[in-house]
């Protein structure tokens, strides 16, 4: 290894200890030596392929409290890796909006704790995961914490802490205004570490996609260091629209050195996982006697 080779692997390292982290290739190959955990089978993001993913009539994901208003204030914020709104954080709410059903288990509650994008500097890039060979341009995750844990940090010590959300973000001409109380104020947080609040109230509901009956599902973890192994991902197939103007406000956006685009992860491999998709045709629901699939022993590994 020569000695400039050597003395930018060591600031890399550095870099890491100090909990920040890039995405260039050679970045990201660096992220196991600081955290075993980047290294696992179980990590994401992945290639998700319908002909490869298993159909079953599983049950609906239930989302409560989506349409009404986030509690207020509420924080948008340049952390160097990302944008990203913080919901469940300096103040901690009974009433904030949660998630059950899908795949996941019986009678366990996730209540949301923060949300974040990732985009890309051209258009044909900036999702993390890949459905049927397409990258989208953006791809937003809705994390939420399994209730049972105090907190986000509480909730990486288990392997059903988690439950992200992946939303596409497909490109069209017009704006969607849903997204307006969001993108409105990413001018105020072009810088890192910038932090401001945001001005309109917010809704999950306005952020998801159209139709949520269709989504895909695995075990997989954060795609950022730590690269906990504790995520349930849900994929909705259909994705929200998102104006060429809009994408572009992002774009601007810096992690201290520079510009922030391109903040996605390699794909991992898939290994033994197992990628479910729900699906309601008439043959499945014929197949389990007219009900949804029962996922309490639901096998997410091939043997």
């Amino acid at each position: 290894m020569s000695g400039i080779v050597r003395i930018i692997y060591l600031l890399a390292i550095i870099s890491l200890g100090l909990g920040h982290f890039g995405y260039s290739n050679r970045d990201q190959h660096v992220w196991v030596k600081k955290f075993k955990s980047c290294g696992g089978k179980l990590q994401s993001p992945i290639s998700i392929s319908s002909s490869r993913s298993l159909a079953l009539p599983l049950p609906a994901l239930e989302v409560i409290g989506y349409h009404n208003f986030l509690p207020r204030p509420l924080s948008l914020k340049n952390t160097g890796h990302s944008v990203e709104v913080d919901i469940d954080n300096v103040q901690r709410s009974t009433h904030l909006p949660y998630i059950y059903g899908a795949a996941l288990k019986a009678n366990v509650e996730y209540v949301v704790d923060h949300l974040h994008f990732h985009w890309g500097a051209k258009n044909n890039r900036g999702s993390e995961h890949v459905l049927n060979g397409v990258r989208y341009p953006m791809e937003m995750h809705i994390v939420h914490r399994n209730k049972a844990y105090s907190n986000f940090s509480h909730a990486l010590n288990y392997e059903d802490g988690l439950v992200v959300l992946g939303i596409f973000f497909q490109l069209q001409e017009e704006d969607n205004k849903l997204l307006s109380p969001i993108l409105n104020d990413l001018i105020n947080v072009k810088w890192l570490h910038k932090e401001t609040t945001l001005d309109r109230p917010v809704t999950l509901a306005s952020l998801l996609p159209r139709n949520t009956d269709v989504f895909y599902t695995y075990k997989g973890s954060l795609t950022t260091p730590p690269c906990s192994e504790v995520v349930t991902w849900i994929i909705f197939s259909t994705p929200t629209p998102i104006s060429f103007t809009q994408i572009n406000k992002f774009r601007p956006l810096s992690n201290g050195e520079a510009k922030m685009a391109d903040n996605f992860r390699i794909l991992q491999h898939v290994g033994l996982r197992k990628v479910y998709v729900r699906r309601l045709n008439s043959l499945l629901i014929a197949k389990y006697n007219g009900t949804t699939f029962n996922s309490t022993n639901l096998e997410w590994f091939w043997r």
